[in-house]
């Protein structure tokens, strides 16, 4: 049965009218089609329907974790869940691990990284903005997932309080500018994550990566398109979720040891030699 204290994500088929409400005893949600008492909810179970003062049936459903995080309360751009899920395996984000985050903002991709490290794992997020840092810890506390996220108010000019972390995802305006904080974070063999919204950041950045020594980068932009799904006219919708940001990945390698470049030197020396006097016969 549903609880108080329960989220759930209640679904009309005729109207397409859907709420995502916390349930609170003494609380009611307002619908197309009357008002449904959040006393009335905790009498049903997941996946139960509800009839309204007005006669309609609207479906109590369990919410998911996209459908959270584009409703959360927002005061910034967020991350969204065609990104994000694009974002959480190509980092190798796993259970137990350590994610190091800047640009918190409302709390979005904070609550997904926290989501799947799970009570072993954790999400050290960086915001120079407290009003932001506290509407983040406000949405991860509702899906859950706060205690595994530690919240920093500090400019990232301090560089991260991080070493050898397991991921670092960089959401912030001139990310140039700070990859040799996230270098410094990052544990060697492992990945750093950037979004940026415009193409022209993506070229001072791959200048950086380049110059830290990042390997297999990639740039990604990705496109979104739902259908309709009525039997007798499936098409796409008539909006589509478009460029949201592009993403930038990379993984952080270690500079080769002195010995080898010399060695390396060594060794085109002496193919030169070979060559030299192999000409002269």
């Amino acid at each position: 049965m549903i609880k108080a204290g329960d989220l759930v994500f209640i679904w009309n088929p005729k109207k397409g009218d859907n709420f995502l409400i916390k349930v609170t005893p003494g609380m009611s949600q307002g619908t197309h089609f009357g008002q449904i008492k959040h006393s009335d909810l905790m009498e049903h179970g997941y996946g139960e329907g509800i009839v309204t003062p007005k006669g309609e049936v609207y479906y109590l459903l369990r919410p998911t974790l996209a459908g959270y995080t584009r409703r959360i309360k927002r005061q910034t751009q967020i991350v969204f869940p065609k990104d994000a899920g694009f974002i959480l395996q190509h980092m190798n984000i796993f259970p137990g691990c350590t994610v190091v985050e800047c640009g918190t903002g409302s709390g979005s991709l904070c609550c997904t990284f926290a989501h799947f490290v799970g009570d072993e794992g954790k999400v050290c997020t960086y915001d120079r903005r407290e009003e932001f840092s506290a509407l983040a810890k406000k949405n991860a506390e509702k899906w859950g997932v706060a205690h595994r996220i530690e919240f920093n108010v500090r400019s990232l000019d301090e560089g991260f309080k991080e070493r050898d972390a397991d991921a670092v995802f960089l959401d912030i305006p001139t990310p140039w500018e700070y990859i040799d904080k996230a270098y410094e974070a990052l544990a060697p063999g492992n990945h750093l994550g950037i979004l940026v919204p415009t193409a022209n950041q993506i070229s001072e950045t791959l200048v950086k990566l380049s110059e830290f020594g990042f390997a297999d980068v990639q740039v990604v932009e990705l496109m979104l398109r739902y259908y309709k799904t009525e039997p007798n006219r499936i098409r796409p919708e008539d909006v589509m979720i478009g460029h949201t940001g592009y993403l930038i990945f990379a993984v952080k390698t270690l500079p080769l040891p002195e010995q080898v470049q010399s060695d390396d030197v060594d060794g085109d020396a002496a193919t030169e030699a070979v060559a030299e006097e192999e000409a002269t016969e």
